[in-house]
């Protein structure tokens, strides 16, 4: 009888199996932070032969350090204590925004290590012109990072909209369509730096990248599902699922801000009408509130300030949005079941406001119970996380699976 089974993939040869315990035994130091070979070996389930024959070979390379001895509480002696290397390959985020563009730079731990921010004004610019832009700041971003001897070995961008195969295929508030921003970006790096070998060039929506920073940095304890939404001049939004993004078909999941609240109202930047952005969007925030826009970010701590101060317009408006978030919220509650709803962005300033009444809504809505006010599943996100971090950490995820790969390029960047 003929078999319809896939055909299994080459067996694993010795060096296939070295290579992943490579990456097994690196990625356990980097979750530990500090750890002897004792322990990883512990951990990882190999023998302790095994194991410091693995940490030479990532110590020879760079990619470990050790120094001292630390003591486990254990019987026997006292073992060295294994770092990940504060040099050597590094990851690049570059989050392209309506307003602004932030640049970062993570080594293998996961550590910011070099930040560079411009507000700008992107909106109605050609997209070749922006990222011209947001690739001067990755430039300059880049000779910091060669002060402090990492060498970046790709970069990710973060971008909003509807991103997939390194294009934008539409980004309302933008005007964005059909833009081949991986392409574009990575050609203007390029001219930037001439006599610099070309990075990989990656592209992937921000609010994703902000939910798996938020996932890797941020303070979620034992939470591994949860919806993430980030509010800026758009709401952007990702879900992630047992610890992994939820991507959706063609790579679109996560667009909330494009859910109708009511089919009548205003008209969006999307061709849609009543759109949640057109009632918690930074435009809807401030116009409610009487604050005037402006292109550096002022508007929305003048809104924050205002609340503070007990200014009654600037309370009615941001509890107003949180009304809105909770309707729409509770809808994708009941869907999708996540553990928490994260917010960020402009919200996570905004919460003492904005949270109870989304709390109101949701109690209401959500089938479950469980999400009642004082639940602590909506929730702030955490300083740690944003989308330039993310996206330069996922650079990284590659360089973790397989250090090897990586081991004689480091003057790549």
């Amino acid at each position: 009888m003929k078999s319809n089974l896939t055909p299994l993939g080459p067996k694993a040869d010795k060096d296939t199996v070295r290579r992943s315990n490579l990456s097994l035994v690196l990625r356990a130091v980097r979750d530990e932070g500090e750890a002897t070979r004792a322990g990883v070996a512990a951990r990882v389930g190999l023998t302790r032969a095994a194991v410091s024959s693995l940490v030479e070979q990532l110590i020879d390379i760079g990619f470990l350090t050790e120094s001292g001895k630390t003591f486990s509480g254990q019987a026997g002696r006292p073992g060295t204590a294994l770092k990940v290397a504060r040099t050597g390959p590094s990851g690049l985020g570059v989050e392209v925004n309506i307003d602004y563009v932030s640049v970062c730079v993570v080594d293998l731990a996961g550590t910011g290590r070099v930040r560079l921010t411009e507000h700008l004004d992107n909106r109605g610019a050609p997209p070749a012109e922006v990222l011209g832009r947001a690739a001067g700041i990755a430039a300059r971003t880049l000779e910091s990072a060669r002060e402090q001897e990492l060498f970046p070995v790709g970069v990710a961008l973060a971008l909003p909209g509807l991103v997939s195969g390194g294009a934008v295929h539409q980004a309302p508030n933008l005007g964005w369509n059909q833009v081949p921003a991986g392409e574009l970006f990575a050609a203007a790096l390029a001219a930037e730096r001439p006599c610099r070998e070309a990075l990989p060039v990656s592209s992937e929506n921000e609010a994703n990248l902000a939910a798996l920073a938020e996932l890797w940095f941020g303070g979620l304890d034992t939470a591994r599902s949860f919806l993430y939404l980030t509010g800026e001049i758009g709401v952007g939004g990702a879900l992630v699922v047992d610890g992994e993004l939820l991507r959706g078909a063609h790579g679109f999941a996560g667009e909330i801000g494009h859910v109708a609240v009511d089919p009548e109202g205003p008209r969006c930047r999307c061709g849609s009408r009543g759109c949640l952005e057109q009632y918690a969007g930074q435009a809807a925030l401030l116009g409610a509130a009487g604050i005037e826009q402006s292109g550096s970010g002022s508007g929305v701590a003048e809104l924050e300030r205002r609340a503070r101060a007990g200014d009654e317009r600037a309370v009615a408006a941001v509890a107003e949005a949180g009304r809105m978030l909770g309707r729409v919220l509770s809808g994708t509650v009941n869907l999708l079941d996540p553990d928490a709803v994260v917010l960020g962005g402009m919200y996570r300033n905004l919460m003492p406001w904005l949270s109870p009444p989304a709390e109101e809504e949701l109690s209401g809505r959500v089938v479950s119970g469980l999400w009642s006010p004082g639940s602590g599943r909506l929730r702030a996100s955490s300083v740690a996380g944003d989308a330039a971090r993310g996206a330069a950490a996922l650079v990284m995820t590659e360089v973790l699976a397989d250090p090897v790969a990586y081991a004689d390029g480091r003057e790549a960047g």
